[in-house]
């Protein structure tokens, strides 16, 4: 049967300055071009709107300070004008093109290392999860493992139940329901890779959602960050690491600052401990001077050290 394709040109996508939206990107580029990846050009993720999927192809249109975004929505379905404007809207999110990062800049302005970085990095903007239960399974399935080996087993979960968007010849995956998962074996996601527990909490969350006991999009709506944490602990494999990841990736709370990690707490000590060896403790106690924004400072922490990026203030400690 032949493919029907349906593309859908929006008008672009207008951003709050300063966003740069090649530095935003950028810890996107080692992603699955079958699932999400940003190329060095334009990025592309399969969204889910009313039940439909369609291709979201996203590049930038502008400056850091005069940025925009172009968005190309391609479907196999028909698009209504409501589902442009929800995905529209999706996209937004996940680059966060309406955070004004200029508070940021200026509570951080007697801290010397993070102002130099900063500056290094302006307009650079933490990406998220399309929905808060894409963030939850992702921060599972992190659970005390390497990073590298967390996003090949989480490949091999969208690509094992994710549904199937073609374009163009091209197969695309997206990120599975909470409906999809509910009904999986554990033994299917052990064979992806995962522990039978990180299975078990997968799917048991899965189920919940889908039987309407656990609205995880909703805790958008509490207004206290702990309290959010405090929800997402309830759940059944949830600790504080895994919920404080979650709100940040999904939810885009930045005063968050998850110092149970050892990727961000190995930055906070090679940028302002002399390399030192820290506790968690002594993570948040540095993180503290930030206030509402040691989430984003944090991030700020790993992009800088992935692209290795060093400071005069650090280099004279």
């Amino acid at each position: 049967m032949p493919e029907h394709k349906r593309t859908h040109l929006i008008q672009p996508i207008n951003c709050t300055p300063p966003f740069d939206f090649a530095l935003s990107a950028y810890i996107l580029a080692d992603g699955d071009p079958q699932i999400a990846k940003y190329d060095g050009t334009a990025y592309r993720q399969v969204l889910r709107v009313d039940g439909k999927l369609l291709l979201a192809t996203i590049a930038s249109m502008g400056s850091v300070d005069a940025p925009q975004l172009r968005a190309v929505f391609t479907s196999d379905r028909s698009l209504s004008a409501r589902d442009v404007t929800a995905a529209h809207a999706v996209i937004s999110s996940v680059f966060n093109a309406h955070l004004d990062v200029k508070p940021f800049y200026h509570a951080i302005r007697n801290d010397p290392v993070m102002a130099e970085l900063g500056g290094k990095l302006r307009g650079l903007k933490n990406p998220a999860t399309a929905t808060v239960f894409q963030a939850l399974v992702d921060s599972i399935i992190e659970q005390q493992i390497a990073l590298n080996v967390a996003h090949v087993l989480q490949r091999r979960v969208i690509k094992a139940f994710g549904d199937v968007l073609v374009v163009d010849g091209d197969t695309y995956y997206a990120f599975p329901t909470p409906e999809r998962m509910a009904v999986a074996s554990v033994d299917s996601l052990r064979r992806c890779g995962l522990s039978r527990r990180k299975a078990e909490y997968i799917t048991d969350i899965g189920a919940r959602i889908a039987a309407q006991a656990v609205d995880l999009e909703r805790l958008s709506q509490y207004g206290e960050t702990q309290m959010i944490l405090d929800s997402l602990c309830s759940l059944r494999g949830v600790g504080v690491w895994t919920a404080e990841l979650t709100a940040i990736r999904g939810l885009n709370r930045l005063d968050v600052f998850p110092a149970d990690d050892l990727g961000l707490r190995r930055w906070v000590a090679h940028y302002y401990c002399s390399e030192r060896t820290i506790t968690s403790a002594q993570a948040r106690g540095v993180a503290e001077q930030w206030g509402i924004w040691k989430g984003l400072a944090g991030y700020y922490l790993v992009v800088a050290g992935l692209l290795k990026i060093v400071t005069k203030a650090q280099s004279a400690t």
